[in-house]
């Protein structure tokens, strides 16, 4: 089945759909449609799920907060910038391959369903990428790790988030993205009290975090149910050619979707303008060297926890029952810009530590509410709900790629010497939250 423009003349790629038993079973490929809702999931799966979702952060979070740092150190002394190439080596391979693997995943016909065998093939592949980084005799092998990792634990991530879109109905959206959001914030700290304890061991440094993971995706995987899906059956054969055109969509076909896509890009534009140069703008606004300002930076961090954690929590649920997304998202995106402004301006600590907070408490109720959202506008669910949800991960990726290149041409404006216009920066980067903000103001079937 092909879905159709408007317009007769233009041509548009084929979608996945299942056949159908009958005429009235064939849903309509448009968000705007109006399907009955899903049933109320079970406390069980809640929490089930948010619990897997901390284990997935504690196990491929922590190499990256501190473990592949440690490693890079060990294995290549003094040559610090391995782990950017090391870092963004894995991003691109996701950015590769997490559109095929949400196709695959959406078309998996096992006993236990499409999801569970994505999340028990990554847990294995993710255990066996920490093995490869704690052993790793060099730096190009402990690249490969991570590489791994990200397809491994990534894979996990996604088919968690996946399930979600399955079997969320609207009214606890809001209230489990918003108690995901915080298991994920307190999770790389988990991460790294524990890795602390093991900084001269290398294997277990990765080890001990990656056990945690894999009991408690172990736990979902084991008492979650998931519908037995052996019985699906696919109009369109998958090609080369079929998957290549998964990569991409028709925004014209779904634009409650694709201003989702948009506001999220801005958004995720907007904060990485503002996080990247963190330590370099502390540094020339408190007029002290780099190195010093790592306690003002691991404070705030500490306290940025706490406002991330409300923002999430606190947008999740009243987002669900006030039963308003867009309201939520701009809110989220305006205090983000006050505080990117306030820290831009700040004359003195305080301030900057205030201005910090807010953009903590943006960031955590953006996350939350705009994944809810995302869910509510999400195309063709029953069929291609893995496609659409990776497609949305590069409306993260590519901003987090794209950000730190062009920042510096808003440092350079007007700077003389070796000072930088840092508070350019922070105004375009609230500015341009705002406008990710506005976006989802377009959406026309979610309030």
């Amino acid at each position: 089945m092909s879905t159709r423009d408007d317009k007769p003349n233009e041509v548009v790629p084929p979608t996945a759909f299942p056949l159908a038993t009958s005429v009235t079973d064939v849903a309509d490929d448009r968000p705007e449609t109006t399907k009955p809702d899903l049933p109320k999931v079970s406390a069980r799966y809640i929490w089930f799920m948010v619990l897997a979702q901390f284990g997935v952060f504690v196990a491929f979070i922590t190499p990256l907060a501190i473990s592949l740092s440690i490693r890079v150190q060990e294995l290549a002394p003094g040559h610090e910038e391995y782990l950017g190439y090391i870092t963004g080596a894995g991003a691109f391979a996701v950015m590769l391959t997490a559109p095929l693997a949400g196709v695959l995943s959406d078309r998996t016909r096992t006993k236990i369903g499409r999801r569970r065998p994505w999340m028990i093939g990554g847990t294995i592949l993710g255990v066996i990428s920490l093995f490869v980084m704690g052993l790793a005799p060099d730096v190009l092998i402990l690249g490969l790790g991570w590489i791994l990792a990200q397809l491994g634990w990534g894979q996990v991530l996604a088919n968690l988030q996946i399930s979600t879109a399955d079997r969320l109905p609207e009214s606890q959206r809001g209230k489990v993205a918003g108690l995901a959001g915080f298991a994920t914030q307190i999770a790389p700290v988990f991460g790294l009290v524990i890795a602390g304890g093991f900084a001269q061991r290398s294997v277990l440094l990765f080890l001990v975090p990656g056990l945690v993971g894999v009991i408690l995706v172990a736990l979902f995987v084991l008492l979650v149910h998931e519908d037995d899906s052996r019985a699906l059956t696919f109009a369109e054969k998958l090609s080369i050619k079929a998957i290549a055109k998964k990569y991409v969509y028709n925004p014209k076909h779904y634009p409650d979707y694709s201003w989702n896509w948009a506001g999220r890009f801005l958004f995720y534009f907007g904060l990485t303008l503002n996080t990247t140069f963190t330590a370099f703008f502390f540094a020339s606004k408190l007029g002290v060297e780099v190195s010093e300002v790592a306690p003002l930076i691991a404070t705030i961090g500490g306290t940025g926890i706490l406002a991330t954690t409300l923002g999430a929590i606190g947008g999740g649920f009243l987002s669900d029952r006030l039963r308003r997304r867009r309201l939520f998202v701009l809110t989220a995106a305006v205090i983000f810009a006050a505080g990117a402004i306030l820290m831009a301006f700040a004359p003195d600590v305080p301030l900057l530590i205030a201005g910090s907070l807010l953009t903590s408490v943006g960031i955590g109720a953006f996350s939350a509410v705009d994944q809810a959202l995302l869910l509510d506008v999400l195309p063709e669910r029953d069929t291609d709900a893995g496609r659409f949800m990776s497609i949305t991960g590069f409306a993260t990726s590519i901003p987090q790629a794209l950000a730190p290149i062009i920042a510096p041409l808003f440092l350079a404006v007007g700077a003389t010497g070796t000072d930088k216009n840092y508070e350019l920066l922070y105004i375009v980067a609230g500015v341009v939250t705002i406008l990710g903000g506005l976006s989802v103001l377009r959406i026309k079937s979610v309030r």
